[in-house]
């Protein structure tokens, strides 16, 4: 979808929670495992999925250093990682 920040468009392929189910389904990782590996609540990573919140910027760059992956991928920017 595009949306607009400080009136600049810009491309969002895919929202945080479709980008988590095909991680967690690509690595074979439960949720509980992805919430122990970033040191978040197990809880906070279901509504995640949901789509009833998104991780902030310092989730993020956990998600990122830990799994090695560019933070574009968790962001949605890139499908790859």
């Amino acid at each position: 979808t595009a949306d607009k920040f400080c009136g600049v468009s810009f491309l969002m392929k895919r929202d945080f929670s479709q980008v988590l189910r095909e991680f967690l389904k690509d690595n074979r990782m439960t949720q509980i495992a992805f919430a122990r590996a970033i040191g978040a609540d197990k809880d906070q990573v279901s509504r995640w999925l949901k789509g009833q919140s998104a991780p902030n910027y310092w989730e993020i760059q956990k998600m990122s250093t830990v799994f090695d992956i560019s933070a574009d991928y968790f962001l949605g920017l890139s499908e790859s990682y």
